[in-house]
């Protein structure tokens, strides 16, 4: 990978679904999310916001080439797959291009390993074709390489389109270490299954160790929006100081 870091800030910023999901999030902080969401260096690839506000953003950005997520089961993973479906199909009939929905990950973790991959399924089929479903494991509460592995196996078997690292919202959210057990799930699979790093990546730098780990695993070129994404609120700030020429953030070396 690259080390020119105006390179990693310009394919990191199309990468990047510009994320508020805080519990007091209105419709104006909506509209400035998807104001900041198109810049003079591009636009990201998603805005990622809580189901209810998925008609505005989707009129905001009509006609911007950024797509609109919203979150399902979120953020707990709670076993109820009838809800889940439920709220999938809202974001759907809404106007959502992309449904991340948190895996029931603490079932999993007792052995219920059958409830996760029936809700996912029950998801994936309630997207049809018309939007993207991307997985939340939290990572953070799966701990071990291995059970992120297993779990990654699960996601991309029951139809996940892309795996996602966290929800952001417990004390560990995505590390490399995860990513690596994830990325080398999808070569596994055959490579198809998008990635998403989500929670804590927050510098230039961040985002270009976990560009250099895909291109370690799965080739130079296989990140791209259509199967790449950072999951991200504060990442844009330094991708766009270090375009503008504010702030000379370090590359880091190959991972």
């Amino acid at each position: 990978m690259t080390d020119d870091v105006t390179t990693v800030a310009q394919k990191a910023l199309t990468l990047l679904d510009l994320t508020s999901l805080n519990d007091g999030d209105s419709e104006a902080d909506v509209t400035e999310l998807c104001k900041r969401a198109v810049s003079d260096f591009g636009h990201t690839a998603a805005v990622c916001v809580w189901p209810q506000f998925v008609p505005h953003a989707k009129k905001l950005l009509s006609g911007s080439g950024v797509a609109v997520a919203a979150v399902a089961n979120f953020p707990a993973g709670a076993t109820d797959v009838g809800r889940a479906v439920e709220e999938t199909a809202a974001i759907v009939a809404d106007g959502g291009d992309e449904v991340d929905v948190v895996m029931p990950y603490n079932a999993w973790l007792a052995g219920d390993r059958a409830l996760a991959r029936e809700l996912i399924t029950a998801c994936k089929a309630a997207c049809g074709d018309s939007a993207l479903l991307k997985v939340i494991l939290e990572t953070g509460r799966l701990e071990t390489a291995e059970n992120i592995s297993a779990a990654s196996l699960d996601a991309i078997e029951a139809g996940a389109d892309f795996i996602k690292t966290s929800t952001g919202k417990v004390e560990i959210s995505a590390t490399l270490p995860a990513a690596e057990a994830m990325l080398n799930a999808i070569k596994e699979t055959g490579g198809t299954t998008g990635f998403k790093a989500a929670g804590g990546i927050r510098s230039t730098s961040d985002a270009a160790d976990y560009l250099a780990l895909s291109d370690k695993i799965l080739g130079t070129g296989w990140a791209a929006p259509g199967n790449f994404r950072f999951g991200a609120s504060g990442l844009l700030n330094d991708l766009l100081a270090v375009l503008r020429g504010d702030a000379s953030a370090p590359s880091k070396e190959s991972y």
